[in-house]
């Protein structure tokens, strides 16, 4: 697949549901503000990720209308953002598409969320069952993805019907990425046919492999290949034993009650595979929670979706990022908590492992002293030897 001599693309997360320092509790609950959000998205343009995923669902602020606002306010972020197929139609969504590729100047992508909690689906009008929401994801992007390469289109499929469909307004790229993810049969198939860039969650390094080689063979039978990203959660600090202290602070004030809770709401409100692959890691149990090597299933605790966290050293979260790596992920699409701090935390520990250097602008020599770049300290101590 790929090789491991390319340095990973790390991307952050835009929390537009909210933030915090623990999980399952309104202790240090931050609220999505927009200035909050603001201060994520400058500073991780600043410290030199690749770019920033912003979700979509009820719980969700808008990601559309916020990636929007902080395009002007960035200089190299790329914004991947969540969309939705059934919420509104495919040739909208290129328009939409267009205008924020064009006002970021070409730094849009898409990530494709078909969705798997359908009393939330029927809230935004969508009553397909799981099986047929793929198909009609399909039939979107087949729709959605040639009108951004330039094309006119005409389509009368089962569920989408579109004549003379054209963009008079292109986008900066031709066309922008498409991304997405899921674990069942039907959204491996619509991967393999349609999208750019697969992201699987952070599963086992087994376990995703199977995914992955299930994505490369369907991608080969309809002669394309398939790009693999992989969203996941980090704690890192100077040593494994912080960072394992870390994780256990992250749900030291998580109730139990909040726990068999949240796991019931999983298995009786979802129909997504990749769910119910996520909640199987840890059976809604605290004490079994490092289900491979500094793998940590904590977060699945109380969160729906990406419930795992890479735990360690930088040099440790390295080791196992590129274990992902060589089964052919490119991307990592990562999160902390609390995201202002884990940002810098991510940043200057784990990027340098990595290969990857900070770009800073208006980087300039501090005075001689604590942090002074002169290294005052460094200089007495060698006076004294």
């Amino acid at each position: 697949m790929t090789s491991i001599a390319k340095p990973l693309d790390v991307y952050w997360f835009i929390p537009v549901s909210g933030d915090g320092s623990y999980l399952g509790t309104t202790d240090g609950h931050r609220p999505a503000d927009f200035r909050y959000l603001k201060e994520i998205a400058q500073a991780v343009d600043r410290l030199g990720f690749k770019g920033v995923l912003l979700p979509t669902g009820r719980g969700c602020d808008d990601p559309w209308i916020t990636a929007a606002a902080l395009a002007p306010l960035t200089e190299r972020l790329r914004f991947l953002v969540a969309l939705r197929p059934g919420v509104q139609s495919p040739t909208q969504a290129a328009r939409q598409a267009a205008a924020l590729d064009r006002i970021s100047r070409g730094r849009f992508l898409v990530n494709v969320v078909t969705g798997g909690n359908p009393g939330e689906l029927a809230g935004d009008g969508i009553f397909l069952s799981h099986d047929e929401r793929y198909a009609h994801t399909s039939e979107f992007l087949s729709v959605y993805a040639r009108l951004l390469a330039g094309e006119k289109v005409d389509l009368d499929g089962r569920y989408i019907k579109v004549k003379g469909a054209r963009l008079d307004f292109p986008p900066v790229q031709t066309p922008p990425p498409i991304w997405f993810g899921g674990s069942s049969d039907p959204a491996v198939e619509v991967a393999a046919e349609h999208v750019d860039v697969y992201l699987t969650w952070g599963e086992p390094p087994a376990q995703a492999k199977e995914k992955l080689d299930r994505v490369c063979a369907r991608a080969a039978a309809h002669g394309r290949k398939v790009r693999f990203g992989l969203r996941i959660h980090l704690i890192v600090r100077d040593t494994d034993e912080e960072a394992w202290a870390a994780a256990d602070k992250l749900i030291s004030r998580l109730p139990d009650h909040a726990i068999a809770a949240a796991q019931k709401k999983f298995a009786e409100e979802s129909d997504s595979q990749g769910q119910k692959r996520m909640s199987a890691l840890h059976g809604g149990r605290r004490d079994q929670l490092e289900i491979a090597p500094n793998l940590w299933a904590g977060i699945g605790l109380v969160r729906g979706g990406a419930g795992t966290a890479l735990v360690g050293s930088a040099e440790t979260v390295a080791r196992r990022l590129r274990e992902y790596q060589a089964l052919g992920v490119e991307t990592i699409i990562a999160s902390g908590y609390p995201h202002l701090e884990e940002a810098y935390k991510v940043a200057e520990l784990l990027l340098p492992a990595l290969g990857i250097g900070a770009e800073r602008h208006g980087a300039h020599a501090t005075q001689i002293g604590e942090f002074g770049v002169s290294g005052t300290g460094a200089r007495v101590a060698a006076a004294a030897s």
